[in-house]
């Protein structure tokens, strides 16, 4: 009995004692009105500025782009159904962005957001505002109706003095994002 009583003991502390770098917090929003099952591709926005950690920013891409792919979506050029819009970064104000949608996917205003339409926490937010410490922002944009469909933020602890590791925990953190996408209704 004391021998489980100090097993119990230790296992709580450990639980209570492990950093908050191995779990990751994710909100998602969407659009209860989308159809998601028409949308078959997607066009990234270009980084209005250089990555300040292009290793990470291409780790995270790559990420999407395979989470998304195993949906059955298909990334093109220009002209995806879907504009994909991203914002996050590691150091306070530090930030890299996909911005909003620029002349060179399309013309016109910023996508905008129906929030009586929204369902999820928080629905959808302001349009990539600069994030700080470990935060990954992802937009998802009808490019036909000019409207955020979907958004989801997640929110890890990364090392960046221990690359390889925030490198594993980035991976993990869009993997656990997206699949929340699409809405399990919607598709």
């Amino acid at each position: 009995m004391k021998v489980h009583r100090i097993v119990l003991w230790a296992l709580l502390y450990l639980v209570v004692m492990l950093p908050p770098g191995f779990s990751q917090k994710v909100k998602v929003g969407y659009d209860k009105s989308a159809d998601f099952s028409k949308y078959k591709t997607y066009s990234w926005t270009k980084p209005q500025t250089s990555p300040t950690r292009p290793v990470l920013y291409a780790t995270v891409v790559s990420e999407i782009d395979g989470a998304l792919a195993s949906k059955g979506f298909k990334r093109v050029e220009e002209n995806g159904e879907l504009i994909l819009m991203t914002a996050g970064g590691i150091d306070y104000a530090t930030a890299f962005s996909g911005g909003t949608p620029m002349p060179s996917i399309y013309s016109g205003p910023p996508p905008a957001i129906n929030s009586n339409m929204w369902t999820g926490a928080e629905g959808g937010g302001q349009m990539m505002a600069i994030v700080s410490d470990a935060t990954l922002v992802v937009e998802f944009a009808d490019r036909a109706t000019n409207t955020v469909v979907w958004s989801g933020t997640v929110k890890q602890k990364l090392d960046i003095e221990r690359k390889n590791k925030s490198l594993e925990l980035a991976s993990k953190a869009v993997t656990k994002l997206f699949k929340q996408f699409p809405p399990k209704s919607s598709r």
